[in-house]
């Protein structure tokens, strides 16, 4: 494949530091020469994700990614190679050089925009033709006016089996292509492959990301048949777990908090009264990755899930995913109707605007819904709720908030305000024991299943791993020893197929007299094998002497030599099996 150029990369590094491209997506704060924040990447409570702007890398110690740049960008992009270097390239003024490199996949998302775009494109006109009048009643029988239709690109998918299809053949794009984008179905019958519309008869709705580009679309029926939604499943250009509805417009609200509905019907309906901040999740509940997406853009948000069980549910879900990564919010309690839209039928903008005035914040909201049910004139049913009050003020992390709430519940309950607070740290000492018994045995758990899986495959142990790692370190930072080691070392030796990579990719560098900063190394490596090379770099910093090395070399080849008379496991007896297992842990 071929290749950007050393000199282009290096211009590129130069120009992208690190800490400006990682703080739209991470709230880092600085911890002496290096910033640390909440990995974009998983969730956590404690922060773990750490910058390092001297080496321009970045490592979490919670879930092990790490790499530098182009690395970081491909992940929270969702992008591949070359992708991701066009977008760094376009934010630092950069030439993206023409030629020289493998554009497949690129060419390949950039052929599917086309193609979305374009059946978007026929949905809308079809909505305004004579045969697509059944879907334009279903839009006004909603009360979406023209406007807003056109605004959002809204469609109809007529009722046949090849519409769309066969107005795209004509546009020039082939039928696996329309496969891959989630337009097409097919069915394979007497050898035949038969290829049909994913969406027919249908009101259409294109999702666009916060770029402008149609990713996916979501088709809603007309009446009561099943399946009431189809989404476009995940593709070459959308994900599921990321797709959020609205964003694109959202994001350039004067508010600065965003509503989260339901459904993109609801958040449509939300627009057009003009609430222009309100997004919907996609085909799922909110996910940590939809959390970290909008905090790129607020920090704060209004839930407004649908009032039946479900919503409730989701609504639970969702603050503790935003609570994890510090976001503010408030949860809007629907009265009137059942969702969004609903209420804005019933009773009109201003009585949702109230509602949003009146949004409890996630503490409050808890504690109303912990009511329900109860008697709170009995004493079983004062019981029941202080405990569920305890519960609720024991996972915030905020003093100030668990006194004045105690104090509040205290009076109106004519209880001792010292038994919420004696009980409320009661349960979080046993929260704090349960968490930390469970890291133990995960930690156990994790050193059991390691050790174990390279018994079982390479017959190896953790002093090989660490001795290949602190061996990789060592000619990382001072190559020059490299040549001093080589005649007693190759990549052969190695255990670990991932150290196999990491130094070949490293000692043919050096032969080439070529810089070692990671930057040249993401096209050399893939994303598991750049997670852990920067996590050896960051593991093994203490400089390492040549007898080191040869020491290292040396435990290698001890492993060599006992893989050779090694006995396979299948004529191994049980008692030998066991043994394996102990000797590793």
């Amino acid at each position: 494949m071929a290749r950007f150029s050393d000199e282009f990369l290096a211009e590129l590094r130069m120009r992208c530091d690190i800490e400006q491209f990682i703080s739209p997506y991470v709230q880092l704060k600085r911890r002496g020469k290096n910033l640390v924040g909440l990995c974009p990447f998983h969730n956590e409570k404690t922060p773990s994700f750490t910058v390092y702007p001297e080496s321009q890398s970045y490592y979490c110690f919670g879930c092990g990614a790490g790499g530098e740049v182009i690395n970081f960008i491909r992940r929270a992009e969702n992008l591949d190679y070359v992708e991701a270097v066009s977008f760094l390239c376009d934010k630092c003024g950069m030439v993206m050089p023409t030629d020289g490199y493998d554009n497949s996949i690129a060419e390949k998302r950039r052929r599917m925009y086309e193609i979305n775009k374009e059946a978007a494109r026929f949905f809308n006109s079809y909505l305004f033709s004579e045969e697509g009048k059944v879907g334009l009643d279903y839009f006004k029988s909603r009360g979406y006016k023209k406007g807003t239709l056109i605004r959002f690109g809204m469609g109809y998918a007529p009722d046949k089996w090849d519409g769309l299809l066969r107005y795209m053949r004509q546009k020039g794009y082939s039928y696996e292509e329309l496969y891959e984008a989630n337009l097409a179905n097919k069915s394979t019958k007497d050898n035949k492959t038969r290829y049909y519309d994913s969406f027919r008869n249908r009101a259409m709705v294109p999702i666009i990301d916060v770029r402008g580009n149609v990713v996916a679309f979501g088709g809603r029926v007309l009446d009561d048949s099943k399946p009431k939604y189809i989404n476009t499943s995940d593709t070459l250009v959308y994900k599921k777990s990321l797709g959020v509805f609205g964003l694109n417009f959202a994001k350039n609200s004067k508010e600065r908090k965003l509503i989260i509905v339901e459904g993109y019907m609801d958040a449509i309906s939300l627009h057009q009264a003009g609430f222009d901040n309100a997004i919907a999740c996609l085909g799922t509940a909110l996910t940590g990755e939809m959390a970290h997406l909008l905090a790129r853009y607020t920090d704060e948000v209004i839930l407004a899930y649908d009032a039946d069980e479900a919503g409730q549910k989701a609504t639970d879900r969702a603050i503790g995913i935003l609570n994890s990564i510090g976001m503010k919010l408030k949860v809007v309690k629907l009265t009137g109707g059942k969702d969004p839209d609903e209420i804005l039928k019933n009773y009109g903008p201003e009585r949702f605007r109230s509602l949003i005035e009146g949004a409890a914040n996630d503490i409050e909201f808890e504690l109303l819904q912990a009511r329900n049910g109860l008697d709170l004139q009995s004493g079983d049913g004062k019981i029941k709720y202080l405990e569920k009050v305890a519960s609720i003020l024991a996972k915030t992390r905020n003093s100030i908030a668990q006194d004045v709430y105690s104090s509040k519940i205290a009076e109106e309950l004519q209880v001792n305000k010292q038994s919420i607070i004696a009980r409320i740290e009661q349960l979080r000492r046993k929260e704090r024991y349960t968490r930390e018994k469970q890291q133990y045995k995960k930690i156990q758990q994790d050193s059991m299943s390691r050790n174990s899986k390279l018994a079982i495959t390479n017959n190896t142990n953790i002093k090989v791993l660490n001795a290949e790692e602190m061996l990789i370190a060592s000619i990382l930072r001072s190559p020059e020893f490299y040549d001093r080691i080589k005649v007693d070392v190759s990549q052969e030796d190695f255990t670990s197929e991932d150290n196999k990579r990491i130094f070949s990719a490293i000692t043919e560098k050096i032969k080439d007299h070529r810089s070692l900063e990671l930057t040249f190394f993401t096209q050399d490596l893939t994303q598991e094998q750049m997670n852990a090379l920067v996590k050896i770099d960051k593991k093994h910093e203490f400089p390492i002497s040549i007898k080191g090395c040869l020491d290292c070399i040396a435990v290698i080849k001890q492993e060599q030599e006992r893989r050779k008379t090694r006995v396979p496991l299948t004529d191994m007896s049980d008692e030998e099996f066991r043994n394996l297992f102990k000797k590793n842990q």
